[in-house]
């Protein structure tokens, strides 16, 4: 397949620039490969849940990754972090009118500097004073990351909604945005429903705004990013999926880390860290991961791809058609779909 089947016309107006005043308030299509599809609310999704599934969240934290300043000779730059390497390293975009030389001081605003010490492709390696943490900087002076495609600037409250409500550890630029739907009062009420609440993290970095600059997806490279499994959410899994019982994904992030982990590990999820560029496009094999919860996703975008992957390739396609079609609000603010990958695997009940 290629880059261009993955296409589809979306009205500017549906992008959705600011969340919702209320979390679960989110439009829900939910897509079943037997059922007609059909409109709810993210508000219903407990009803969709059985007792014995186990609903994986990714609990990465986004810190606030974006950083201005200036150069020694004056012009302006911006600095988006991809990873952090330590407390005094940080791997980065670097936004300026020429790209900066190993070497180059930056002045950033708020009073600390920063040194390029090498480059990688697009990616330049930086280093504050051993004095200066850099998360801490970022923390009192850094701008919430927010897509490329939200066309403002951040606002004080993108630090609380660019922020799942069970986000503990830091070291994201970008939300696991399906996360960003639940609330205490929903995670309450699925477990009520007797699933089991697992947490993984993935801290997912800016490459996933990259888009697909190539027409053969096999020539695609994905940037790596950082995954924890803890022990005990791999027992939960292996255990449930030798029941039979669901794995309920909520986010592709999630579903990111659960499938890299198994096709590393001969297609079984194993406890750990370790580094994940796993690229899911139709006819990949799915080892872990039985219904997902995600957003709406860009147009010729590999989250599009994965979901296209996991849901059906024409079946996900129309399912867009539709959803502008209804006038969802799309991408990271927007609304939800809940994707199974068997016949009948949600129901409301």
């Amino acid at each position: 397949m290629k880059r261009q089947d993955f296409t589809y016309e979306l009205p500017k107006q549906l992008i959705a620039s600011k969340p919702l005043k209320n979390r679960t308030n989110a439009r829900l299509m939910v897509i079943d490969p037997v059922r007609p599809v059909a409109h709810e609310s993210v508000s219903d999704l407990p009803s969709m849940i059985r007792e014995g599934d186990v609903v994986v969240v990714n609990n990465t934290r986004v810190f606030p990754a974006r950083l201005f300043g200036v150069k020694e000779s004056g012009g302006r730059i911006e600095v988006m972090i991809e990873r952090l390497l330590s407390d005094h390293a940080v791997r980065a975009f670097v936004k300026a009118s020429k790209a900066p030389k190993e070497g180059t001081i930056l002045l950033m605003d708020g009073g600390f500097t920063l040194i390029v010490r090498g480059r990688h492709g697009d990616l330049f390696m930086l280093e504050s004073d051993p004095a200066i943490c850099i998360l801490d900087m970022a923390e009192a002076h850094g701008h919430t990351p927010l897509p490329p495609y939200i066309k403002r600037e951040d606002l004080a409250q993108d630090r609380e909604r660019y922020q799942t409500v069970f986000a503990k550890n830091v070291g994201a630029v970008a939300a696991p945005t399906a996360g960003l739907h639940l609330d205490e009062s929903l995670i309450s009420s699925i477990r009520h429903r007797g699933a089991l609440w697992c947490e993984i993290t993935l801290h997912i970095g800016a490459g996933t705004f990259n888009p697909v600059r190539v027409d053969e997806l096999n020539e695609h490279q994905m940037h790596g990013e950082w995954y924890n499994i803890p022990d005990d959410v791999s027992d939960t899994i292996v255990s449930a999926k030798a029941e039979g019982r669901r794995i309920v994904a909520i986010g592709t992030t999630t579903m990111r880390c659960l499938e890299g982990s198994a096709a590393a590990n001969g297609g079984q999820i194993r406890a750990g860290s370790g580094e994940t560029e796993i690229f899911i496009t139709p006819g990949y094999q799915f080892n872990v991961v039985d219904v997902l919860l995600t957003n709406f996703h860009l147009p010729e975008s590999t989250l599009l791809m994965l979901v296209a992957a996991f849901g059906g390739f024409e079946r996900m396609l129309a399912a867009y058609q539709e959803a502008v079609r209804e006038h969802y609000r799309f991408f990271s603010y927007g609304d939800a779909c809940l994707i199974a990958r068997d016949p009948g695997a949600i129901h409301a009940s």
